[in-house]
């Protein structure tokens, strides 16, 4: 497992080659384009319009995302006193870690989530699901507040939503060249240079959509070290990402659209415990055929010490959880060894 500062470096190294990667493909589309309708145009002009196009895509995805999410959750904000107890909880985990005081919103579902939203640090919403409040203990409640505050503290929210609009832009791109190229008559040198410019829309796609990935994976474990700095205790928040796999896992529903923005990925949840269930026999200690909250905790903790990677873990938006609690076991012995969080943080 990387240490903070790694994965600091690692996450800042991800945004600077997701960029350039976008930035070089718009210039690649730009001189294909140039090439292909023969306009009178330099690169120059071509790649400032296609910028300028980017940025208004990029403007319009930043503006209506939050209402988008807020709308597909069918989520009910909070009024004053409606949850006195996580509202103080929010309120002076907040004031702690120093964060603007987020708006506070109920998911009516029965599955154990949260997730933060909101394109501003003043304009930012923590939602909660039914279920988690529900299956989780206070200790263990916090901890995934401290974590969903990590993703505020770290403006997560924003940073991910424009980024996330880049590979989908590339998309676009490729697909409206490709379709040019297929539909025009004209079979000569123009139309393979717009067909050129598809290709290159989708390779730029394929690897921009697995850098923001990666990034997104990256500022999970951010948040969840920032929990266990932020309470004081790593292991309720180890505790909370088990129960959350073990109830996701048990939910018959599809993983929603926003599945990347929860703390916990639904369909990576159930691909882990189906993981575990096909072994169930090395870890159901009763022997009653289930595995119950506690030995799949146990089976966490194995993997946690264990070397196994899945093959597609660079297609997801969340690490596993065995790597998560790896992280947290970490931080809980820098905590003891009374590290600083102050240090570690004051440059994120």
């Amino acid at each position: 497992m990387a240490s903070l500062a790694q994965l600091r470096t690692t996450m800042a190294a991800t945004i600077i080659l997701t960029l350039v990667v976008f930035v070089g493909f718009l210039g690649a589309v730009s001189l294909l384009y140039s090439a292909a309708t023969e306009m009178n145009l330099s690169p120059v002009d071509t790649l400032l319009g296609s910028f300028v196009l980017a940025l208004v895509f990029l403007g319009i995805q930043f503006l209506i995302s939050p209402s988008i999410v807020a709308w597909s959750t069918r989520l009910h904000y909070l009024g004053q006193g409606e949850y006195p107890w996580l509202e103080n909880t929010v309120k002076q985990l907040a004031a702690t870690s120093g964060v603007r005081m987020p708006r506070l919103a109920i998911v009516p579902s029965p599955a154990p989530n949260a997730f933060v939203f909101g394109n501003s640090s003043s304009n930012m919403t923590l939602a909660v699901h039914e279920g988690l409040l529900r299956q989780l203990n206070e200790d263990e409640v916090r901890g995934v507040i401290a974590h969903e505050l990590g993703h505020i503290k770290h403006r997560d929210s924003i940073v991910m939503t424009v980024l996330s609009a880049i590979p989908l832009l590339a998309y676009m791109i490729a697909r409206s060249t490709l379709f040019m190229s297929s539909g025009s008559r004209d079979r000569d040198r123009s139309a393979g240079y717009i067909a050129l410019a598809g290709a290159v829309g989708l390779m730029v796609y394929f690897i921009a959509q697995l850098l923001v990935l990666r990034l997104s994976r990256l500022r999970e474990h951010f948040a969840d070290a920032y929990s266990g700095y932020l309470t004081g205790s790593p292991r309720s928040l180890e505790s909370a990402l088990t129960k959350i796999a073990y109830g996701l896992s048990l939910r018959p529903e599809d993983p929603h659209g926003v599945r990347a923005l929860y703390i916990s990925d639904p369909a990576l949840a159930k691909s882990e415990v189906e993981g575990i269930l096909d072994r169930r026999q090395e870890f159901d200690l009763d022997r009653d055929g289930v595995l119950d909250e506690r030995e799949l905790h146990l089976a966490m903790e194995k993997e946690a010490r264990s070397t196994w990677q899945g093959l597609n873990e660079a297609f997801s938006t969340h690490p596993p959880t065995y790597k998560r609690i790896l992280l947290l076991r970490q931080i809980e012995g820098e905590i003891r060894q009374g590290t600083d969080e102050q240090g570690i943080y004051k440059r994120i």
